[in-house]
C-alpha cells in the first residue's frame, strides 16, 4: 500500500464497520469509497435488522448496567464523530463509570466467547478512542453483550498499543481514498472465495 500525508483538515469520516471491512481486506475500502461500488444488498439488510434489533434491547433493559456494572450514568445510541481521527458512528451506550472514566458498551448478536473476536475487539477500541477524544475523558475499558443465550457482559481492558494501531488503521483508510491508489488485496487469500468483489478483483 502506498502511504502519503493525510490532510489534517480533510472531512473524510468512516464507520467502525467500514475500517472493519478494510481490515478484512484493504480493498474493500478502494472498491466502496473510491469507486462507489456497493456490496450485496442482502447483507445491508442484515446489518440493518441488526442495528435494530441492539437498539431494541438497548431501550429493555434500562438498569442492567448499574446491576452488573455499576456505572453512574447511561446514554444511549449516541452519535459522535471526529473528522480529524476520520471515524463517525452511534455508540450503543456510552457509561460513566465510577472512578470518573468513560466506557462504550456495544451489543453483539452471537453467544459468549472466553475471548472476543478481533474484529469486535477494534470496533469497541474505535469507539473508546471516539469518546475519549470527544469529552477529552479517560477511557480504560469497554464492554460487550452478547444477546444471544441472555446478555452476557464481556468487560475489555484497553492498551495504549491498541489505541495507536486503531489510529494507524483509520489513517491508513484515509490515504487510500484521498490517494484513489488500489492497494494490495489481504494476504489471507480465503477471504477471497465468498468476497462480493471476487469477480472483478484483479
Amino acid at each position: 500500500m502506498m502511504l502519503g500525508l493525510v490532510n489534517p483538515d480533510s472531512q473524510l469520516m468512516f464507520t467502525p464497520s467500514e475500517v472493519l471491512e478494510h481490515v478484512f481486506c484493504p480493498r474493500f475500502t478502494y472498491y466502496m469509497q473510491c469507486l462507489r461500488i456497493p456490496q450485496r444488498e442482502d447483507k445491508r439488510y442484515k446489518v440493518q435488522k441488526g442495528r435494530e434489533l441492539h437498539k431494541k434491547r438497548s431501550r429493555n433493559n434500562p438498569e442492567y448496567a448499574r446491576k452488573r456494572i455499576g456505572c453512574k450514568k447511561r446514554l444511549t445510541d449516541i452519535y459522535l464523530a471526529n473528522p480529524e481521527l476520520h471515524v463517525r458512528g452511534v455508540v450503543d451506550e456510552i457509561l460513566e463509570l465510577d472512578d470518573g472514566s468513560l466506557a462504550p458498551l456495544d451489543y453483539k448478536m452471537t453467544r459468549p466467547r472466553d475471548k472476543p473476536f478481533k474484529t469486535h475487539r477494534l470496533q469497541l477500541v474505535l469507539y473508546g478512542l471516539l469518546i475519549a477524544e470527544t469529552y477529552d475523558r479517560t477511557v480504560k475499558k469497554g464492554f460487550i453483550v452478547y444477546t444471544v443465550g441472555g446478555n452476557s457482559i464481556t468487560t475489555i481492558e484497553f492498551t495504549d498499543k491498541e489505541f495507536r494501531h486503531a489510529r494507524k488503521v483509520l489513517t491508513d483508510v484515509a490515504e487510500i481514498v484521498e490517494t484513489g491508489l488500489l492497494p494490495d488485496r489481504t494476504r489471507c487469500s480465503s477471504r477471497c472465495l465468498d468476497c462480493c468483489y471476487r469477480n472483478i478483483c484483479v
